[in-house]
């Protein structure tokens, strides 16, 4: 079973999610496709671009709860992404929660359609948004992030546009992803990968210091009681323990 589907046209890849069953979730075969897929985009002097799609209604949903990636393998594939020496957006139409929102962190650009909407949900089964911050924290408003990572409250894309999750907020998706595409097309390969290189500097820098500390984190978190009770209480549709 594929869960990555790839296109290209005119030095553009397009590469899909394509797990809806299960909401886009960030399984090990999903991760370990998507990483591989791009490991290839890195290589192919054809790809100028990369944009970063979804099949259904849901980006990606976060974590796959029942088959999920190992916490290192994830944060390759989020390094993958900012160290593509080609530009990466996403293109949102739907919702996007939890960890799918670390994904958007790591794209240079993310274009969402004014229906779509965001949710840091991982408070509400006893975790944090540990290993995703690598991507979030640098390009997020301080505040902001303090919000939604505590209360788990949905946003739409105009409050995720303000805070710098995505990039722009657009009536029609489709349109704009080809506009930025078309600016990739008349840009130089070199001056593109030396520009991603100043822009992500700060992200890498997370990286570098915070990698191993968060993934450890994240670990503990998961494997805490607590955790436990919130992913039982996700599975069985019905509120978590601390809920009052």
């Amino acid at each position: 079973m594929k869960y990555v589907g790839r296109e290209h046209e005119r030095g553009i890849t397009t590469l899909t999610l394509d797990s809806p069953e299960n909401r886009n979730a960030l399984s090990a075969d999903l991760v370990a496709e998507l990483a591989n897929a791009l490991r290839r985009c890195a290589v192919d002097q054809d790809v100028r671009a990369v944009v970063l799609d979804h099949t259904g209604p849901t980006f990606s949903a976060g974590a796959d709860l029942k088959s999920p990636a190992n916490p290192y393998s994830f944060v390759d594939l989020l390094r993958a992404i900012v160290e593509l020496p080609k530009p990466v957006v996403a293109r949102v139409d739907g919702s996007a929660r939890a960890g799918g929102l670390g994904l958007l962190g790591a794209c240079d650009l993310v274009l969402a359609s004014t229906g779509s909407t965001f949710a840091f949900t991982e408070v509400r089964i006893g975790v944090a948004p540990a290993i995703i911050s690598l991507t979030l924290l640098p390009r997020m408003d301080a505040r902001a992030a303090s919000r939604y990572y505590l209360t788990g409250e949905r946003f739409d894309a105009a409050e995720a546009a303000r805070i710098g999750l995505v990039t722009e907020a657009v009536d029609e998706v489709g349109p704009a992803v080809e506009a930025v595409c078309e600016a990739f097309r008349k840009a130089a390969p070199q001056g593109l990968a030396e520009a991603k290189r100043l822009v992500t500097a700060r992200v890498l820098e997370a990286f570098e210091r915070d990698a191993e500390d968060l993934v450890q984190r994240s670990a503990t978190l998961f494997a805490s009681g607590p955790a436990r009770e919130g992913m039982t209480a996700f599975f069985e549709r019905r509120d978590a323990p601390w809920v009052l």
